[in-house]
Formats: structure tokens, sequence, C-alpha cells
């Protein structure tokens, strides 16, 4: 104990004896007349840039992209995807029971929808009408390799949002981040497939380009752009076939790839806005 003891003493009094010589020899300096010195660049530490973190990544940029999402009747699904779809259906209908929607009531249809963004699950839709004004519809995920919830996304019932309109409802974020996050890694870097893939699961049949000659002439379609932002990214397409007019879809993202917000407005222009208010009247 002893031995260890001496140790630390002996590091201490090394330590005063090197400090004693440095500044000793800092007096010494003090006395010699000033002499140039030649200028010795300091040491330079490369240190390598952070990479920001972004939710897609920079190559998706050059990806090749889908302007639309296909809706596929059950007829044209695979017999894979049915038979995986009649496994499901039980947890599918006790899912919906609990978001009320009338599952076990009235006359369902399903369709696929196909979103190659996100391959490891089966997206389907579910609608039912029982006449005008008076349509039921909601979304459904089924992970395809068993690894995950199976989960649904309200869209309508009987004409009528369950809380606020699908697109921009927690409920449908909350949902998309889930399933994102039971994707295998590095699955969807095609931004505008993810935000195509979004926008049909809320209820839309999303396509972008440009307006047909039958539409509005004053209707915007800016083309899709992914913007990265200091902290996530912002994607933001027009859909040109929703109805009566196109709507653009913004969607913000965080650094994770995670939704915060998504919203939809109309892509009619400034002026044509204006001339619609002002023709409504007061």
């Amino acid at each position: 104990m002893a031995r260890l003891g001496s140790f630390p003493t002996a590091i201490a009094l090394a330590a005063l004896g090197v400090f004693s010589v440095s500044g000793a020899a800092q007096a010494a300096d003090q006395t010699q007349p000033a002499q140039s010195k030649p200028q010795v660049p300091p040491k330079m530490k490369v240190v390598s840039p952070k990479t920001q973190p972004v939710p897609f990544p920079w190559n998706s940029l050059n990806t090749k992209i889908s302007s639309t999402i296909e809706i596929r009747s059950a007829g044209q699904m695979s017999q894979k995807d049915r038979d995986l779809f009649t496994v499901a259906e039980p947890m599918i209908s006790e899912q919906a029971g609990f978001a009320g929607m009338e599952f076990n009531q009235g006359s369902w249809t399903y369709e696929q929808i196909a979103c190659p963004s996100l391959p490891a699950h089966l997206f389907l839709r579910f609608s039912r009408n029982e006449g005008a004004g008076d349509v039921s519809e909601f979304s459904a995920s089924v992970p395809r390799n068993g690894h995950g919830r199976i989960r649904v996304i309200p869209i309508e019932r009987r004409g009528y949002s369950l809380f606020s309109p699908a697109p921009i409802n927690p409920i449908t974020i909350s949902a998309f981040n889930a399933i994102r996050a039971e994707a295998p890694p590095g699955e969807g870097p095609n931004w505008l497939g993810i935000g195509l893939c979004y926008a049909a699961l809320a209820g839309a049949d999303p396509r972008v380009g440009k307006p047909d000659s039958s539409s509005d002439p004053e209707n915007l379609a800016a083309p899709p752009s992914l913007r990265i932002l200091k902290q996530g990214a912002l994607i933001r397409f027009t859909d040109i076939e929703a109805r009566p007019r196109p709507m653009q879809w913004t969607l913000i993202f965080d650094a994770k790839g995670t939704l915060l917000k998504a919203s939809r407005a109309s892509s009619a222009s400034p002026i044509a806005r204006k001339r619609r208010i002002a023709s409504s009247g007061p």
C-alpha cells in the first residue's frame, strides 16, 4: 500500500519539476533581447464535416419516380395478396369496428392501393356506398412479413369525417409513421412515392402532372418538389385528379423521416381565388 501511495506523489513532484523548468525558461527568455522567429503555422486538426441528417437520401432526388398510385380492383390483385387479405380480414374487421366504421353493416367492397415505395405492406381501401351523401371509407395496412400490426385509417363515415379530414388528421399521420417505422431499413427512398402513398391512404387517387384541357386554366399545377430544411424536409405536389379542382399537398418531415404535419389546399392561383371570393359575394 505504501508503494501505491508514493506513486502519485512522485508524479506530482515530477509535474512540479516540469512547471519549474518551464517557468525558468520563460524567465530566461524575458532577460534576452527579443529576436524575430520564423512563423510556424499551427498544427491543423482536420475534422470531418458533420453530415446533416435528412429524411430522404440525396440520391433520391434523381430516382425515377412514378407520377401516380395504381389502384387495383380485387380481381386485379395477385393471388399472394388475396391470400394475405383472407388471413388478415378478421383483424381488419375488428380494428374497423373499434374505429366506428360499422364494418359489419351494409355491403363493403375493397381495392388495393399499390405503393411501390412501401413494398413491405399491403394497403387496401374499403368503401360502402348507401346512396348520395352516405359513403363510408377507410384504409387498412397489413405487414407482408408478419412483423408489425394491422392498422385501420378512417377516411369518412356516412359522408362525414370522424374527427378532422383524413388528410390532416393526427390519426392518419400517426398510423403512417408507424407503418414506415415497420419498414425494413432503407426502404422508401422515393420521396414523391412516399407522398403519393400518404395521399392515397388518406382517401385520394393522386396523380401529378399537367391538368388536362378541361381543367380550370386558372388552377396551378406546380411540379413536385423536395426541399431539404435545416432539420427535416418538405414535400409538395399537386394532385391533378382531385375534384372539383386540383389540390396541392404539403408534407413536413423531421430529420429522421417522421411526418410532422400534412396539409391540403386548392391549387388555384391567388387571382383565381380572389375572383371566386368576389363572385360569391358577402
